[in-house]
């Protein structure tokens, strides 16, 4: 009830930069948290749909990640060489770190490459979910746009999936790990 009564500012064009790179973004996290949890979207045809044009969302959604930084660097005159910037805007710098790292190492060479490091690479998009998510209610504390409760909202959910996946692989793989009780009555049995 709270949210209607506030008032929200109109957004910038950093602002919309950001949300359409936060909207690229959890699409390229949809595909896999989608198969394992909703198994049923498999039917329609979504997930796989995402998973084709993954590298080429997540380009875009880096891109667009660099405009919406470029413009705040900008407006707010950002002194590189000041540490106290880093501190103030460390879950964006860290976010674009590690997309950086992501959108160079998003191809077949470097997939070819690096190998099971690739994955182990790429698994920093989950540390970049909750930077991202820290970073919105940080800077967008107090002057909340039309598009925050959305991108809050989304991000969140994606975050609900990704818990919800991780419970899930967890459970299988305790599962996996337990021994049959035809083996225990076994392996008792011939210890006797």
């Amino acid at each position: 009830m709270q949210l209607l009564t506030m008032d929200l500012d109109t957004f910038s064009q950093a602002s919309l930069l950001g949300f359409a790179a936060l909207t690229g973004y959890i699409l390229t996290l949809l595909p896999t948290n989608l198969r394992m949890v909703l198994p049923i979207t498999k039917k329609t045809g979504f997930p796989q749909w995402l998973l084709k044009y993954r590298r080429l969302i997540g380009l875009l959604s880096f891109f667009l990640a660099v405009l919406h930084g470029f413009i705040f660097f900008k407006q707010r005159n950002f002194d590189v060489f000041d540490i106290t910037t880093y501190f103030v805007y460390f879950q964006g710098v860290a976010t674009f770190i590690i997309f950086t790292l992501l959108a160079i190492t998003s191809n077949d060479w470097s997939m070819k490459r690096l190998k099971k490091n690739w994955k182990r690479l790429q698994s920093l998009t989950y540390l970049a979910m909750f930077l991202v998510t820290w970073h919105i209610w940080d800077k967008m504390a107090g002057h909340w746009t039309y598009l925050t409760p959305v991108g809050i909202a989304a991000i969140t959910a994606i975050i609900v999936l990704f818990l919800c996946r991780t419970w899930i692989q967890r459970q299988s793989r305790q599962q996996k790990h337990q021994p049959k009780e035809g083996k225990v009555t076994v392996l008792n049995k011939s210890v006797e």
